[in-house]
């Protein structure tokens, strides 16, 4: 299982990458691969305040929709596009093509409250 040590993660499996104020958000490899075929990812918050822990969207996998929670407080600015053609990048490549929105983060010090690489390695292996 791809668990990036760059990265920080949620008991949820969304992961996320902090460049400055702005994030890049997405699920985890093991979440992907719990889930099976992606085949639509549904964010209708883009322009949203959404806070830490609420949904910012939905992901249809061939069997089951799943919520998708926000890691942190962040105004949502940017939805992957390339997701609406090819829900299956999420599956192929989770932490690259496959990430799912861009948000500005209203309040850093959320981040603290998420998983390192090597807690969320314990949490899908406990």
């Amino acid at each position: 299982m791809n668990v990036p040590a760059n990265l920080k993660y949620t008991k949820d499996h969304e992961w996320i990458k902090v460049d400055g104020d702005v994030a890049t958000i997405g699920i985890t490899d093991f979440a992907q691969s719990q889930l099976g075929e992606i085949v639509y990812v549904d964010i209708n918050t883009v322009g949203e305040v959404v806070a830490a822990e609420e949904v910012f969207g939905t992901i249809e996998a061939v069997k089951t929709v799943s919520d998708l929670f926000m890691p942190v407080t962040a105004e949502i600015t940017e939805f992957n596009e390339s997701l609406n053609d090819n829900g299956g990048l999420v599956n192929s490549d989770p932490y690259g093509q496959g990430w799912m929105i861009k948000g500005k983060i209203s309040n850093p010090a959320e981040l603290d409250n998420l998983l390192t690489a090597e807690q969320y390695k314990a949490l899908i292996n406990a």
